[in-house]
């Protein structure tokens, strides 16, 4: 391979041509990389020249990629991941002075439920860190790591891309959650025969329970369906509706003692709750630190002492209150 080509290159339009692959839009790609729409412009016409190709066909308001362009990509972004992965060793985290900008990714769920403490403990440790955090699923989590919007996403997952990584943080266990207190548990036909409250971000009407209760042969009865589990409260407060959410999220809402919690009244299945991030900030430092926080604070029992042997192979303490 000849490395002399490389000192024709410029690593800046690479980045340029990356975006607009992803983003297939001036002003988008122009917005993601904080440039102007006239220097992305410029960028890609000297891109054109580079490779003697259009790269790209205006289509409306899309940038479609010609055949050049999708095998250039096919080469290029990997190339791009080792050199990011390879510049990042060249540099230490230090969480206690660190001004960093962390984006990650979560699902609804675990925004209500496992987000607070984790900040509560990372404000005493990284006062001066940003988080940004975007709303995903498992169908968002793999076009938003590609794009850079999030470096690392928690949710349930499926259907990843081949340069994912995946660590296990905990088993859902789903909860029932009312208004109403009461000294047994909900039996099978209360829990059928009760009104309930869906939460979907897809608008449907049926969800998991309802694949569960198929299995057995029975029925619920959703009466009203909601975007987010942060509304749950408000809604079932003085009803006798019902919802069904997974543990960490029944236990944080139930804390306020308005909400009460309970198990299942019939055997379900286990749902893996995962982190998953891209192999390109694999070593990351600031990146390796941060995981090893979401895992500490956001994992089970046995997941919190694996984020601790994590953070002190990496060198890192992990705060009293994770122990």
């Amino acid at each position: 391979m000849n490395r002399n080509e490389l000192r024709k290159a410029d690593i800046n339009l690479m980045v340029v041509f990356e975006t607009l692959m992803l983003e297939r839009n001036v002003t988008r790609a122009a917005e993601k990389l904080f440039l102007g729409q006239p220097a992305i412009s410029s960028a890609l016409n000297r891109m054109r020249a580079r490779f003697n190709d259009p790269l790209f066909i205006r289509i409306g308001h899309r940038m479609e990629p010609t055949a050049r362009a999708e095998e250039i990509f096919q080469h290029l972004s990997p190339a791009l991941d080792s050199l990011s992965a390879a510049l990042s060793l060249t540099h230490d985290f230090d969480p206690a002075s660190s001004t960093m900008t962390f984006r990650i990714g979560l699902s609804d769920d675990v925004e209500f439920g496992l987000l607070p403490p984790l900040l509560r403990n990372l404000r005493h440790e990284a006062p001066q860190v940003v988080f940004v955090v975007q709303h995903v699923d498992y169908w968002r989590i793999p076009d938003l790591l590609a794009s850079g919007d999030i470096t690392v996403g928690i949710s349930q997952t499926r259907g990843l891309p081949a340069n994912a990584k995946r660590k296990l943080l905990r088993q859902i266990q789903p909860r029932v959650l009312r208004a109403d207190a009461s000294d047994t548990l909900l039996t099978l036909d209360e829990y059928c025969s009760r009104p309930h409250v869906l939460v979907s971000h897809t608008a449907n009407i049926a969800g998991l329970a309802d694949e569960w209760l198929a299995e057995i042969g029975r029925k619920r009865h959703v009466v009203l369906s909601v975007p987010q589990y942060s509304a749950l409260p408000a809604l079932l407060a003085g009803t006798d509706m019902i919802a069904s959410l997974p543990d960490y999220t029944a236990v944080a809402m139930a804390a306020s003692g308005q909400l009460f919690n309970e198990p299942f009244p019939f055997k379900t299945p286990t749902l893996d709750l995962s982190m998953v991030w891209l192999s390109h900030v694999d070593n990351d430092p600031a990146e390796r630190w941060l995981r090893s926080r979401l895992e500490a604070f956001m994992g089970d029992a046995e997941a919190v002492g694996a984020g601790a042997r994590l953070a002190r192979d990496e060198g890192y303490q992990v705060p009293r209150q994770a122990r």
